[in-house]
């Protein structure tokens, strides 16, 4: 078993002393779809699978957030930015700024991206090498930015 997981589970039973009925619901979810995906593909999840479920999770309630709020269900968009808040807990902090320039810029010099023709070699190493730790959409953009100067 993942020590992601255990500390999931570790916190919901936390919660659950606690008395947080909103961070148990969020965490119960978490963990339900962790275990969908075990029974599913009948194998143990490990961290980096873990990683790749709360970032699909934290996608999903963006958008919703998004969508929510566009539409004025401010009550919808503050329990989707709660679960936001949660499930962030759980992540490695993001690249942000100049540290995220940086990243790209040296995933750039390693692929030898020549043109905008080289974009998805390097989406392939962002994707290998910033796991859990890059918002895809901001890297993604960026990517596009310094690869049109080339």
């Amino acid at each position: 078993m993942s020590a992601l997981k255990d500390t999931l589970n570790q916190a919901t039973k936390e919660a659950m002393k606690a008395r947080d009925k909103d961070r148990v619901g969020t965490l119960r979810m978490v963990n339900a779809e962790l275990k969908r995906i075990e029974v599913d593909e009948r194998r143990d999840l490990t961290d980096e699978d873990v990683f790749t479920v709360l970032n699909k999770m934290l996608k999903q309630r963006k958008d919703a957030l998004q969508q929510f709020t566009d539409a004025s269900r401010e009550d919808l968009a503050a329990i989707e930015a709660y679960e936001i808040s949660v499930i962030e807990g759980f992540l490695p902090a993001q690249m942000e700024g100049d540290e995220l320039d940086d990243f790209v810029s040296g995933l750039l010099a390693k692929s030898g991206a020549q043109g905008m023709q080289d974009m998805g070699k390097v989406m392939g190493l962002l994707k290998s090498e910033g796991k859990g730790r890059v918002d895809m959409g901001k890297a993604s953009a960026l990517v596009k930015a310094q690869l049109d100067k080339l």
